[in-house]
């Protein structure tokens, strides 16, 4: 192993007249303080790695950066996975150990308290909460979040755009959970038919993944008011960066959700900030805490999206580092954009650990170093750093004995901080949530009118249906009325011819009629001159 690097060159490699933030100072068996290990603020936007095993000073570089970042007058945002950097917003305090540890770095090292908001997803913890829509969330994220395949990530896109098309805005869990409801309903069949792609059966998956994490208390990050990515670029009026803590209590919960939160902040910035190009200095440096959660089991998609965002968002002032344990936990496409690297110790305990340290190796530029060996035996608050100089290319790779942090190391009391934060212009802001009219309340409206107007047209049937039996019944009586009158009515008619009456005989008689010709004879002739003769 190299324990004798060329001094002059790794210090004549960090030396540059741009603004910067120390890092620390070059080991060569012992502290080397002129040989100032630096990154130019100008290349902050480039992106960067913080690796190291659980306890070799990840957090401490952490904040290290942070607060110097924050002093230069840039915005800095971190998920503050265990409540340790919360400490940030007060004075550190001196010790003799400390002291000790910082003048044999060369290190003036003065106690400063940096200008701190914090923040919780959804209030779970002491600090402003934020929430996003759903909307805005989009399916690919949720989709990380619900644990969905390829398939069921389609097809919830595909609802998406069904909502966008129908109006319904998709602002909580609740939404989304009674769009597909009524989706997989007798209401709402003929609609997912039109969707084309959307099988009730994937749709009824997605729907259960959704009540699962409604059971799992994730709606509480979703809903309004929605949190404006904006409010992360704050100064304060003497020009400091405010450091944005974002609380992430029982993170092994619900690690997806959370890690998928802040890919969302990212992506609203790149969406919402203008183009600037290169700059003197970043907007915002945005550190990535607990990186491999992130992506865990994240499809091609999700990949895709996070590797362009980051590509890309350089481009609006913003920088990204990563914070994991391994270079391995990120992957290929997103390491080959981390311009900075800030190694702390790996241990290879195992096959899979000498493997990943192996990979680790690999990924730096040659150097007077056996990194194998280098990166196993550096102690706590040493790391191995490389990064790129305001030129773009990378400096020396230099074993170096990392600064100590000005603010506390110590996190803040629960009660100070809740003090704080009510006093909060953000608690004023997104303190309360608000529930307004959404696909929920419209699809219950819906449903509710459709189910009035099917029972006013039962019950119009019914109406019809009575009336026409009543109808019915009323013929059925009249006929049988006439019926009974017809058999009460004498008859007045019979086979039997009627009795004749007296006249009715005499001129029906033979006798009579013979009587009538021999008068009307005798008369005639009478009249004529004629008369019968004696």
């Amino acid at each position: 192993m190299s324990t004798s690097p060329d001094v002059a060159a790794i210090t004549k490699g960090y030396t540059f007249d741009t603004p910067a933030i120390e890092l620390g100072v070059l080991v060569d068996g012992d502290p080397v303080p002129d040989a100032r290990v630096r990154i130019s603020l100008s290349m902050l936007n480039r992106h960067g790695l913080v690796a190291g095993a659980t306890g070799t000073g990840k957090t401490k570089t952490l904040q290290l950066m942070a607060e110097q970042i924050a002093r230069a007058g840039v915005s800095v945002f971190a998920a503050d996975i265990k409540g340790d950097l919360s400490g940030l917003a007060l004075p550190g305090k001196s010790s003799e150990k400390l002291l000790a540890r910082t003048s044999a770095i060369g290190q003036d090292w003065q106690p400063h308290g940096c200008p701190v908001e914090f923040y919780a997803l959804g209030g779970q913890g002491g600090g402003v909460p934020l929430r996003a829509t759903i909307s805005s969330f989009g399916p690919i994220l949720l989709s990380k979040v619900l644990g969905l395949n390829e398939t069921q990530e389609s097809t919830l896109g595909l609802v998406f755009h069904y909502c966008d098309t129908q109006g319904l805005p998709l602002l909580d869990l609740e939404d989304l959970r009674s769009v597909l409801a009524y989706l997989t309903s007798e209401e709402g069949k003929a609609d997912l038919k039109n969707l084309g792609g959307v099988s009730s059966a994937t749709a009824g998956v997605i729907l259960r993944s959704l009540v699962t994490l409604q059971t799992q208390g994730g709606e509480e990050f979703f809903g309004e008011p929605e949190f404006d990515s904006h409010d992360l670029l704050r100064t304060t009026p003497d020009g400091q960066g405010v450091i944005s803590l974002l609380e992430l209590p029982n993170l092994q919960d619900r690690p997806a959700i959370f890690s998928t939160f802040l890919m969302w902040l990212l992506a609203d910035l790149f969406h919402d900030l203008p183009e600037v190009g290169d700059v003197d200095q970043p907007k915002l440096v945005f550190f990535f805490d607990e990186a491999h959660l992130l992506f865990a089991d994240a499809s091609k998609a999700f990949l895709q999206a996070i590797a362009q965002t980051v590509r890309l968002i350089r481009s609006k002032g913003v920088g990204v580092f990563f914070v994991t344990q391994t270079p391995k936990d990120v992957p290929e496409e997103v390491l080959a954009q981390l311009g900075s690297r800030v190694q702390h110790q790996l241990r290879a305990h195992t096959p899979n650990d000498a493997k990943a340290l192996k990979a680790t190796v690999a990924t730096y530029p040659n150097s007077g170093y056996d990194l194998a060996e280098v990166l196993q035996s550096l102690g706590i608050g040493e790391a191995i750093v490389t990064v790129l100089n305001p030129d773009g290319a990378p400096t020396p790779v230099a074993w170096t004995r990392m600064r100590a942090p000005e603010a506390s190391m110590d996190p803040m009391e629960a009660q100070m901080m809740a003090g704080g934060v009510a006093q909060s212009a953000m608690m004023r802001k997104y303190g309360q949530p608000v529930n307004r009219d959404s696909a929920y309340e419209m699809l219950t409206r819906k449903l509710e009118q459709g189910a009035a107007a099917a029972a006013a047209e039962a019950d119009r049937a019914a109406q019809e249906k009575a009336a026409a039996a009543e109808a019915k019944q009323r013929e059925k009586d009249a006929a049988a009325a006439a019926r009974a009158q017809t058999r009460a009515t004498p008859r007045t008619t019979s086979s039997r011819p009627a009795a004749k009456s007296g006249v009715e005989k005499v001129l029906s008689s033979p006798t009579f009629w013979n009587k009538v010709i021999t008068v009307g004879g005798e008369i005639a002739r009478g009249m004529m001159g004629t008369g019968r003769k004696r």
